[in-house]
């Protein structure tokens, strides 16, 4: 059982809070009052609010539950709207330098990307450090990076807000907690499958692969709007045949037509993970990590043989 390394700087320590959930905010009107502000905050926003810009759910996530009803956030891409392709209006693109921090992910969103090296913020926290697979950004798959992320922000947050340090620590030390106890479920659910092969309609989930010994054979790389070729679906024909692969997963917000063909002519069953990406109202990330969890344990061959 590994160890989560997200309970570090800003997630030690005593106490703890009861964080709602804060009410939906207008994201245009949100973006308007950003736009309108002049400057970039600063520590501390005073009567207006602390106000945070994220460019995808996870981070939105992550940033909600650390800093809690002291912090205003919103994230530049709609609910159920592709991520990989937002693309910032001017309004948008004016408003990252009137955030008091802009989270974000580099590599994730090309247009957000051009969007920064346009208008630089202020304050700026990118998570890619964490993506350490040749580019691959999807780190939030991995419950433990989720929790050193939600270190990173607390010390952001507490650096740039300190009136509101115990709450930021506190947030983060409740988000770690959770994310721990999904990591051991992960990890016990799991354990059976280790070095068992998952076929997935293209690689979105090599961290969490990587975190619960788990080998990834992508029909498509990392770009799923790339189709594989010929070569490549003959080899994971050959691996499903070979090690005997009874599942072939697709993501839920992409088409399963190459995935589902495949498996029907081999004769497995296909299976939905969520990308964690794409998200509905109704949906979170520990309600979406735990149902890809039901999914691999059901569809993974677990008996060591595959």
């Amino acid at each position: 059982m590994r160890t989560l390394s997200g309970a570090s700087r800003g997630t030690t320590g005593g106490g703890g809070r009861t964080r709602g959930a804060l009410p939906s905010l207008g994201l245009v009107a949100g973006l308007l009052t950003l736009a309108a502000c002049s400057g970039g905050g600063g520590a501390g926003a005073g009567d207006d609010g602390f106000t945070v810009l994220t460019s995808s759910y996870p981070l939105e996530y992550v940033v909600r539950e650390v800093g809690g009803s002291r912090v205003e956030v919103i994230n530049l891409t709609a609910r159920g709207a592709d991520s990989h392709a937002t693309e910032l209006t001017p309004r948008q693109v004016a408003a990252l330098g009137g955030a008091d921090l802009v989270v974000h992910l580099s590599g994730l969103q090309p247009g957000v990307d051009a969007a920064l090296a346009q208008q630089q913020p202020e304050h700026l926290l990118d998570a890619a450090p964490l993506a350490d697979r040749e580019g691959d950004p999807h780190v939030w798959l991995d419950p433990g990076r989720m929790a050193t992320l939600a270190g990173q922000v607390a010390d952001r947050l507490t650096e740039l807000d300190p009136s509101g340090a115990s709450d930021h620590r506190a947030g983060a030390r409740a988000l770690v907690t959770e994310l721990r106890a999904l990591d051991e479920e992960y990890a016990a659910a799991l354990a059976p499958c280790r070095g068992a092969t998952l076929v997935t309609a293209h690689e979105a989930f090599g961290y969490l692969a990587d975190a619960y010994g788990l080998e990834q054979v992508g029909i498509a790389g990392i770009d799923p709007h790339v189709e594989p070729s010929p070569a490549r679906l003959r080899d994971v024909v050959d691996v499903v045949e070979g090690r005997g692969v009874r599942t072939v997963f697709f993501e839920a917000t992409t088409s399963p037509r190459v995935a589902g063909t495949l498996a029907e002519d081999l004769g497995v069953a296909t299976a939905v993970l969520h990308p964690v990406e794409r998200v509905a109202e109704d949906e979170t990330y520990p309600s979406l990590m735990r149902a890809n969890l039901a999914a691999l344990a059901a569809g993974l061959d677990c008996d060591g043989d595959g």
